[in-house]
């Protein structure tokens, strides 16, 4: 039986949704705390993961890394990193949610490879950020500052002509600055896009009571279609990124035209799966297994 480790910090709503989907394949799943795995360079394969002792897992299916220090954080991603360099199929990869954690590289990386997406500046100089808010406000224009480490909408606040850039201590000492991208008025929304497996799977509209469209922050999720230029966006976007499955957040402004707002590596799907007549998780996993681990097990006879 193919043994597969879910990384996380608590097993939850989504962790239990994967060991059913799963459990459904045949598969036995084992939940593995991230801060629970050691550097033992007496292991035979110099790493220790709890469940795992013996043998390494078939394959590991990233559902959380919680936060802590810097110097936890790169631990948890080096565990992933080490799978990866052994051949263990990791979902998604270290590489990859580094990319997307880190705002200023998926900016970076989606503009490089030509996909839409808001100007965008990160600095640590308070004289460049006040220069940038500045010259983008003259003209009536706003600017988004975000935490460069930051989901679920906290931390973002709107600067417009007049205002102040917040203290450094407020932002870690990094001033993600992104260009305001302005709704039809009265119509707070965005469009959460969930790739997997090369495919655009699933996809839904956020309403938001106020201009942050986070479910997290009240949103009301409500079921569409992607269109075809939509779904090529988001591929495009998780393409950049290297990603094998990925939550796109995807705005429309005010004249019409697509632009990627955030890519998302470990995406949950709560508020999707309730607009979603299929199971989400199942379709991970079936993408996950037939994908990624089977061609491995098959190569290694």
């Amino acid at each position: 039986m193919l043994r597969v480790a879910i990384y996380t910090d608590e097993a939850g709503w989504h962790g239990a949704r994967l060991r059913r989907a799963f459990r459904a394949r045949g598969v036995e799943a084992r939940y593995v705390r991230p801060e629970a795995c050691r550097v033992d360079l007496g292991a035979p394969h110099g790493i220790v993961m709890p469940g795992f002792e013996r043998a390494l897992p078939d394959g590991v299916f990233v559902r959380g890394i919680p936060g802590g220090t810097l110097e936890q954080i790169v631990l948890r991603l080096d565990f992933l990193h080490l799978l990866g360099e052994l051949g263990v199929p990791v979902y998604n990869s270290a590489r990859a949610i580094e990319k997307s954690v880190d705002k200023a590289m998926t900016s970076l990386l989606l503009a490089r490879a030509g996909v839409p997406t808001p100007p965008t500046w990160a600095t640590e100089s308070a004289v460049q950020a006040r220069r940038i808010l500045l010259r983008e406000t003259a003209g009536g224009g706003e600017l988004v500052v975000k935490p460069l480490f930051g989901s679920q909408g906290k931390g973002l606040r709107r600067l417009a002509r007049g205002d102040a850039i917040p203290e450094a201590a407020e932002y870690a000492g990094v001033w993600y600055l992104q260009r305001f991208v302005p709704s039809a008025p009265g119509q707070w929304r965005d469009w959460r896009v969930l790739v997997a497996g090369g495919a655009a799977v699933a996809a839904m509209v956020r309403r938001g009571r106020s201009w942050i469209n986070n479910v997290a922050r009240g949103a009301r999720c409500e079921p569409c279609e992607p269109d075809p230029a939509m779904s090529r966006l988001a591929l495009d976007a998780a393409r950049a990124l290297g990603m094998d499955y990925a939550g796109v957040d995807i705005m429309r402004d005010a004249r019409g035209a697509l632009t990627v707002i955030e890519v998302n590596s470990i995406p949950a799907w709560k508020g999707l799966q309730g607009v979603t007549g299929f199971d989400i998780a199942q379709r991970l996993v079936d993408d996950f297994v037939q994908r990624r681990l089977r061609p491995r097990l098959e190569a290694a006879g």
